[in-house]
């Protein structure tokens, strides 16, 4: 039997030998510090969970609003005008099953064959193969360590071609953690706004993670009559308010491509689980959750900033320092090619390198080839410090050994 060929488009994620290995180990017994989870270590808020047990006990198990309820929809409607300063009306809003989901159906709704999409790396790893799926093309552009791997607006203005049909803009950023502040964003629209048959797609969903001073905005905020209408907002309820597992994502945007989006999305999902409902409700409408999600983001600001200081003092990296998100993203180049644990095998990429690093020091890391970056390696500090400073100690361990 033949398959489809659009899946010989996509690449297969190097990343999930690693996963898969890593677990292995864990059944087997090994213990096995872990920074891949791209998710939160916190519980839920108990109101959030009270919101949805409610609504499955009063019977809210039936189909809805493809788009999501109206109470749903106005929720987030009046988070993004409070928070975020975008005005969108709810009939200009959409709820998706995560913001994978929400991207990928947006994607769907704008791209034709061919269109070239802007993808500043590193990138999540989805955004290509998302865009392949959609009969797209990326087009990357190599952000630098030594700028924050954040892009220039040269560098925006030079990979616009005729066929440029969207810019996809992810701050804080997956998996960098770094932060484009207001000026920077407005200095890169600058260079689209005349491109008017070019949409961008900002990806915020790690937008109330950020630390220290640092600053960001909304694109569409940036000038909303400009913007309006060729900006697709997406974010989700997932890593503000640890909620990866309930798959609760959002765009808002244009009518005709919100009207396009839920058009697609009742023909592939329908609604979004009925009892969630009430539950973005209550995430985005209870003022007590400010006081939650202060909670995780001071965390989280506290671990980068530990896991930032000891990456830079291990043997061969070198790490620029997460402003936002819950990642660090350190460069191994210096460990490359040089001989590494027991075998003294000289990894050639982060792939090799990850490999070695769990196989001998227990440590699992994600290789940074599938982000655009090969001789990187992305660590996720949504854990504890004692596994933070576990996972590195075994890591110093393991180089200075093989230096010696």
């Amino acid at each position: 039997m033949q398959l489809a060929s659009r899946l010989d488009q996509i690449a297969e994620s190097i990343t999930l030998a690693v996963t898969a290995r890593a677990n292995a180990m864990k059944k087997q017994g090994v213990d096995v510090v872990s920074f891949g989870a791209g998710e939160p270590d916190f519980d839920t808020p108990a109101a959030i969970k009270e919101a949805a047990i409610t609504a499955l006990r009063a019977g809210r198990t039936k189909y809805e609003p493809t788009a999501g309820t109206p109470e749903a929809r106005k929720a987030i409607a009046d988070k993004l005008a409070r928070h975020n300063k975008l005005p969108y009306p709810p009939e200009q809003i959409i709820a998706s099953v995560g913001g994978k989901h929400s991207l990928y159906v947006a994607f769907m709704a704008v791209l034709n064959p061919g269109d070239e999409v802007l993808i500043p790396a590193p990138y999540w790893v989805s955004y290509p193969e998302m865009v392949k799926l959609a009969g797209g093309v990326p087009v990357i552009i190599q952000g630098d360590p030594a700028h924050e791997f954040k892009i220039t607006p040269a560098q925006l203005a030079a990979a616009i071609t005729p066929r440029t049909k969207m810019f996809i803009m992810n701050s804080p950023s997956n998996p960098g953690g770094h932060t484009y502040h207001p000026a920077e964003l407005a200095a890169l629209a600058e260079v689209i706004k005349p491109h008017g048959n070019i949409w961008v797609c900002s990806d915020e969903i790690y937008e109330r993670l950020l630390f220290g001073d640092q600053k960001t905005c909304s694109w569409a905020a940036l000038d909303w009559n400009t913007w309006k209408d060729r900006t697709i907002t997406c974010n989700c309820l997932s890593k503000t308010y640890a909620m990866t597992g309930w798959r609760i994502g959002y765009t808002a945007g244009a009518k005709p491509l919100i009207d396009a989006m839920n058009k697609l999305q009742s023909q592939m999902t329908s609604n979004i689980t009925s009892f969630c409902m009430p539950a973005i409700v209550e995430a985005l409408s209870n003022p007590a959750m400010e006081d939650e999600v202060a909670k995780m983001r001071q965390a989280f600001e506290k671990r980068g900033a530990h896991i930032w200081q000891r990456l830079n003092a291990l043997p061969g990296f070198k790490c620029v320092r997460p402003t936002g998100a819950f990642y660090a993203f350190p460069s191994i180049a210096g460990a490359l090619g040089k001989p590494l644990g027991k075998t003294a095998a000289k990894p050639k990429d982060a792939i090799e390198f990850c490999r070695i690093v769990l196989d001998e020091a227990h440590v699992a890391l994600v290789p940074g080839n599938d982000f655009g970056f090969p001789d990187h390696v992305r660590l996720s500090f949504a854990t504890s410090l004692e596994q933070i400073d576990k996972g590195v100690d075994r890591l110093e361990k393991l180089l200075t050994a093989s230096q010696s």
